[in-house]
């Protein structure tokens, strides 16, 4: 059985070996073959010049001994030196130091093969981890640094840090401590809160699984143990549904069988149940107990990443002669999965850190979004002009008395330029975008779950996703049945039926009354000339064969519960309909079986030996299973060897992709073409097949069958050649096709991401053609499309020669394997992701959850630009991690991928609105928000620059500290917030239009040139409004302040108004309010509108506000600084429209 199930190594050197040397000659694995691969190697390395693969960058013009470092080689050649330090060595250099010194304080202990004693942990030789599950980011040490190193590691946060620390030192004190350390607080508060917040959740959802009870098997008996506390070598008993613990051995189970299934879905995304076969010697035990009384052990290799592989041995050492049996993949039960059937025993071979669940989960990462990375950037500019603006003025002093304090003073009084207001807006706008994403009634149930990126929805460029569960809802349903001269769709099953009754009722009558005398002319059918036979009984054959050439196991539950289920089974001969279940570890096998049984032919029961079918006239037939060949990713097909009980008859039924079928069966003339029309409706389809054997042909199949399964050398290709012999001229019976059906609206969802010049990849742990045939039906790969499909390659140059035959073809979608992928990346990295992101989509099947999140690192370290993973399963949480923006769906696949994702849907079409939408509306209002924050920092530090420069160059603060506050705060801060309620097209066009996201993700709504302008329009307005105060002034000079501040104000207001693209009746409300607030503190608040301190004895009267001057001159001020600003824009709208605007109007 062992030899029968498909590994797929993903890191096995050594099977890598193997298959090449197979790949090239048909010696098979033995010490003959690895060194004929390794002469082979040698030679495709002389060849290797002889083909170059020429990039678009430049040609390989490189000798041989370069080769191999080829790909690293040339990326690491391009900066050296000097340039190569600033241009980010230095980050690099810090960042490696930090890993050597990680490395040395937690010195990562060496993984080991293990020899495990059953029910002996105290017998392990080495210190193994503890069995518990870990998803928190900080400790209680480790919390308040750790937040606090992820703030200030931005350059913004950090110089609010020290502007407000050099407020403690008096010489330097220019305002109060509030109007620095409040704003710095505020951030600081709200960011440690959040933190906190999530990470209690994870510690309760970590405390939740560690804490599960388990049964242990000890001496004494049975005894309960927390999840946590599990350790290598105990035997733990498992129930149904329950979650397995850690990797485990499986021992035993209460099945008859011997065997059990268990869901995989949180560790493959795969939803069909898997078949594991217990260690037939512990199966065979007479009673649980005796797993003591015997002395026995497993050797288990190191724990490692892939979970499709598994090598050990179960020795038992009392038995004489010792009991060794070979341990593979279906033998282990891996943690985090589900029994679905039965009770099993097991004993725990990796714990913790160790298994292959935790091996495939990578840390999650503070994400930060691309506009905070661009806004910090603008920031460190602005302070290069704050320090070159403090050296000037210092320089126009003359460096007199103490200039180095005066230079400091210069540089706080200018602070403003950069404006601490800016992270608690942009905060407070994240916050709101959130709230609106959950709002939206059209994408009920969405959740945010980090609340720092909603802009990076709005710039996102490869969307990669998930299969099973994402895209497709993972429902079979039979579609259609073609023999060659009929077709039957969905209308006509009907029809089926009756065929199927009548075949039944004319065949059995004569079968039941004479045994013996119906035999020989049925035997003798082959070797006669073919009579045509009627419809009726191929539709009958085609599906009899369908019912017998499966690996499902119907179940049925009993009312009566656990304990009395197998009896009730058993007793129960008469298989009640609804209480009927059926297992299997493909969806595909058990739509196919359902569909049998609508049409009238039902499978009722199976076990390892034998299975019955009840017939429309509710008669049992009975056919024993001589031999089984499952179904492999190589082959493509399984049979089945049966007896029918009644007749004797031995049949061989077979079943498979066309690719594999095709030279199986006798020549015919339609299957192709109708494999191809079926493909392309988005069918999966399996080409049925059968052929009849003697009593004489099987037994001599039988023997040479045994002879080859025990042989030691190159077991599998002997097999193989066995089951071969018997695959040749077999009677073509039909042709089926399942639906695999897709999720509500995926084909106008990936068509607009499509046209928003979003790439899509599919990353999925399935099959080839399933993978291909989806990709077809959801129409991510477009009807015109070719599609080039990657030979599967596992050495250099067969990855060099297919890499070649990939350059040649133009706009075509490449479809690739895991293991292909692998050793492309080995080699060729960089080659592979430059052509494979220039393909309109890319489908990665049979993919491990680690090469998912590879992938996405991939991606976003060649292009540079902003990714997205979508899944909805467990084996999805590494790459919606390693993205930069993480979507969650909550699937039948469980919460787990929903729970780790920055964004949870409940649908994949929501998709669609959150990015066309909320995506877009997220990052054009933060774009503006932050810019508008920014000049409005710019304009007052032009006017304390001015001022400073009439006042002979004194480092004086023109606005006291409330002013200062209160400008940032109260007089303005509700319209600029209220920018987060801008939108420059309606949600309806966006959709309608999703041409109009190309535009974002060229990030053109913030950038040095938009940031420029934005620098010339504060220059200009903060120079008119000082200048403008200060001339019209002259007489009343002690009212300078209260003027240029009112004009400040004013102006800020109408900006605001000119930079609403769509008004929203609370803009209005935030306009009037501050502007009524400001008009009360002029009342209130006179004593600071003098200049300089209160001391100058400068008050305001009242009387003079009121005054028509004052009024005119204001307004004069005001009319100046922002008209030119008003029309220049009228004039951009008209000459150069933005696309939206030409769709709005």
């Amino acid at each position: 059985m062992a030899d029968q199930i498909p590994l797929y190594p993903v890191r096995s050197a050594a099977a890598a070996g193997h298959k090449r040397a197979a790949y090239y000659s048909s010696a098979g694995p033995g010490p003959g073959a690895d060194r004929r691969g390794r002469y082979q190697l040698e030679e495709e390395s002389a060849h290797l010049d002889e083909m170059p693969l020429m990039m678009s960058e430049e040609g390989f013009e490189n000798d041989e001994s370069d080769y191999h470092t080829l790909p690293r080689a040339r990326i690491a050649r391009r900066k050296r030196g000097l340039e190569w330090f600033v241009c980010g060595g230095w980050k690099l250099l810090c960042a490696s130091c930090c890993d050597w010194l990680i490395n040395v304080c937690q010195r990562k202990k060496e993984l080991k093969a293990r020899t495990v004693w059953l029910g002996c942990p105290e017998k392990s030789e080495e210190k193994h981890p503890r069995n518990s599950i870990k998803n928190q980011k900080y400790n209680v040490f480790t919390f308040i640094p750790g937040v606090l190193y992820e703030q200030f590691k931005f350059f913004l946060n950090l110089y609010f840090l020290v502007v407000s620390c050099s407020q403690f030192v008096p010489a330097l004190k220019i305002g109060y401590l509030y109007t620095y350390w409040a704003p710095l607080g505020f951030v600081l508060a709200v960011t440690i809160t959040r933190e906190a917040i999530d990470e209690f959740r994870r510690f309760q959802r970590d405390k939740e699984v560690n804490s599960q009870l388990y049964s242990k098997l000890t001496v004494r008996g049975k005894v309960q143990v927390k999840s946590s506390d599990i350790q290598v070598g105990d035997l733990i008993i498992v129930e149904k549904n329950q979650r397995i613990p850690s990797d485990m051995v499986f021992l035993r189970t209460s099945e008859k069988a011997g065997s059990c299934f268990i869901r995989t879905d949180q560790l493959d995304g795969e939803t069909d149940w898997k078949l594991k076969v217990a260690v037939s010697c512990t199966q065979r035990l007479p009673a649980l107990g005796d797993l003591f009384s015997i002395s026995a052990y497993v050797y288990a290799q190191k724990p490692q990443l892939d979970i499709h592989s598994f090598e050990g041995t179960f020795t038992r050492e009392d038995s004489d002669p010792p009991v060794h049996e070979s341990l593979s993949i279906e033998n282990t039960l891996w943690a985090s999965t589900i029994v679905a059937s039965g009770t099993v025993i097991g004993v725990v071979i990796y714990t913790g850190k160790e298994t292959r669940s935790v091996m495939n989960t990578s840390n999650p990462k503070n994400k930060i979004g691309l506009l905070d990375l661009e806004l910090n950037q603008l920031t460190k500019a602005l302070f290069l002009a704050l320090v070159v603006l403090s050296v000037v003025m210092v320089t126009l002093q003359g460096f007199a008395g103490p200039w180095y304090r005066n230079l400091f003073r210069f540089l706080l009084l200018f602070s403003y330029i950069i404006p601490i207001s800016l992270r608690v807006n942009l905060d407070m706008g994240k916050a709101a975008y959130g709230w609106m994403i959950m709002k939206d009634e059209n994408i009920p149930g969405t959740v945010v779950r980090t609340s720092t990126i909603p802009e990076e929805l709005g710039r996102l460029v490869y969307l990669l996703t998930d299969k099973t569960g994402t895209l497709t809802q993972n429902e079979m349903t039979f579609r259609r049945l073609h023999l060659g001269t009929v077709s039957y769709g969905a209308d006509t099953m009907d029809e089926i039926q009756t065929h199927v009754l009548s075949s039944c009722t004319q065949v059995h009558p004569q079968t039941g009354g004479n045994n013996p005398s119906s035999t020989p002319p049925r035997r003798a059918q082959s070797s006669t000339p073919k009579v045509r036979k009627s419809v009726s009984s191929r539709v009958h054959e085609a599906v009899k064969a369908i019912a017998l050439c499966h690996n499902v196991t119907p179940v049925y539950e009993s009312q009566a519960g656990v304990s009395g289920e197998t009896e009730s089974a058993e007793a129960d001969q008469d298989f009640r309909d609804e209480n009927r279940t059926y297992q299997a570890s493909s969806p595909d096998e058990v739509a196919l079986v359902r569909w049998t049984e609508s049409v009238g032919l039902t499978l009722v029961s199976r076990d390892l030996s034998s299975m019955q079918l009840k017939t429309p006239g509710g008669q049992v037939l009975t056919y024993c299973i001589l031999q089984v060949f499952p179904f492999t990713s190589e082959s493509k097909r399984m049979g089945i060897i049966v007896r029918d009980e009644s007749t004797a008859e031995i049949t061989f039924y077979m079943k498979g992709a066309d690719v594999a079928m095709s030279s199986i069966v006798q020549y015919n003339d339609w299957l192709d073409e109708e494999c191809g029309n079926m493909a392309r409706e988005g069918l999966r389809t399996l080409v049925v097949a059968k052929k009849a054997l003697t009593e004489e042909q099987y037994q001599d199949f039988e023997s040479r069958y045994s002879q080859a399964k025990l042989s030691l050398h190159d077991r599998m290709l002997k097999v193989a050649a066995v089951v071969e012999s018997l695959e040749r001229d077999m009677e073509l019976l039909c042709l089926t096709g399942v639906e695999d059906q897709l999720q509500a609206d995926v084909r106008p969802t990936l068509e607009m991401l499509r046209n928003a010049g979003i790439k899509i990849w599919m990353l999925t742990g399935d099959k080839l053609e399933t993978a291909t045939c989806i990709a077809k039906s959801s129409h991510l790969v477009s009807r015109s499309q070719d599609i080039h499909i990657f030979r599967p390659v596992t050495s250099r140059g067969e990855a060099h020669l297919e890499l070649n035959a990939f350059r040649r073809k133009h706009d075509c979608a490449l479809v690739i394997s895991g293991d292909s992928l692998e050793v492309c990346l080995k080699y060729y990295e960089h080659e592979l992701v430059e052509l494979a992101c220039q393909c309109p989509a890319v489908v990665c099947c049979r993919c491990s959850p680690t090469q998912k999140a590879h992938i996405v690192s991939l991606l976003r370290q060649h292009t540079g630009r902003r990714t997205c993973a979508i899944g909805d399963g467990g084996n999805d949480v590494s790459m919606i991690q390693a993205a930069d923006c993480g979507i969650g769906i909550e699937g039948k696949e469980g919460k787990q991928a929903s729970l780790a994702a920055d964004f949870s849907i409940t649908q994949f079409r929501h998709v669609g609105r959150l990015l066309m939408v909320h995506g877009r509306n997220s990052y054009k209002r933060s774009a503006a928000l932050g810019q508008f924050v920014m000049h409005r920092g710019l304009i007052i530090s032009t006017m304390q620059a001015v001022f400073s420069s009439v006042f002979y160059f004194a480092s004086v603060p023109l606005y006291q500290g409330f002013l200062m506050v209160g400008y940032a705060t109260i007089y303005t801060m509700f319209p600029v917030f209220s920018l987060v309620l801008d939108q420059d097209v309606k949600p309806e066009m966006a959709i309608l239009y999703p041409e109009l996201y190309k535009d974002l993700t060229k990030g053109r709504s913030l950038s040095f040139k938009t940031f420029l302008i934005w620098v010339l329009i504060s220059i200009y307005q903060g120079g008119i409004l000082m200048f403008g105060a200060l001339v019209l002034f002259e007489a009343e000079f002690v009212h300078v302040v209260a003027i240029s501040f009112t004009a400040l104000v004013l102006t800020e207001l109408l900006m605001v108004a000119l930079t609403i693209r769509t008004w929203h009746w609370l803009m209005v409300v935030a306009e009037f309010l501050s502007l009524g607030c400001y008009v009360a503190s002029l009342a209130f608040l006179n004593e600071y509108f003098g200049i300089g301190r209160v001391s100058f004895g400068a008050f305001l009267d009242v009387a003079f506000i009121t005054t028509v001057p004052f009024l005119w001159k204001v307004s004069a001020i005001t009319v100046v600084s922002c008209l030119p600003l008003y029309i220049l824009k009228y004039l951009k709208r008209k000459l150069s429209p933005p696309s939206y605007s030409k769709l709005s109007s």
